[in-house]
């Protein structure tokens, strides 16, 4: 699932053009308000419990499912031509909702309350511009790619704690 999200960015980026495309494009800075950022420092991620932990990572895979969707009809009207970057998009929405389930067995296994779906775009602005939705497409990707890696981690921790 890791390789895939590196996969799925630097494809994006491709079809995006310049300034996307450029060797070494990297936006750190930018961010969306209905998507929670990965980037936890080490010492506030070692302190959440398991409860925690998963519960954030669930409101996020639930938030980058949606997110993941609206960048597939962004791109389908920005790249109509690009099979291969719609494919991606559309395998990355269905392992999110996938990892959603996993968690949610885990959760109820470790007897923990399942948070409520929710709808986490709210309004989405219709009249945005190619170049923002480029930019709230870059982000989500981005972001897939690191709340993955840090599921993995988490996952990984439990894994350890709870031996099957």
């Amino acid at each position: 699932m890791q390789k895939n999200t590196s996969t799925l960015l630097q494809t994006y980026l491709q079809y995006q053009g310049s300034p996307f495309s450029d060797p070494g494009f990297s936006a750190p800075e930018l961010q969306l308000s209905s998507l929670p950022p990965a980037a936890v420092s080490f010492k506030t991620w070692h302190a959440l419990d398991d409860g925690e932990r998963l519960n954030r990572a669930q409101e996020a895979f639930l938030a980058l499912t949606q997110h993941l969707q609206l960048v597939g009809d962004d791109q389908s009207d920005l790249n109509p031509g690009s099979p291969n970057l719609l494919a991606l998009l559309g395998a990355a929405r269905l392992r999110a909702q996938g990892l959603l389930g996993n968690m949610a067995a885990i959760m109820t296994a470790l007897g923990l309350p399942i948070p409520p779906e929710e709808d986490t775009l709210g309004v989405v602005p219709f009249g945005a511009s190619a170049f923002e939705r480029k930019c709230r497409g870059y982000v989500v990707t981005r972001e897939y790619g690191h709340w993955t890696d840090r599921a993995v981690r988490d996952l990984a921790l439990l894994k350890a704690k709870y031996p099957a």
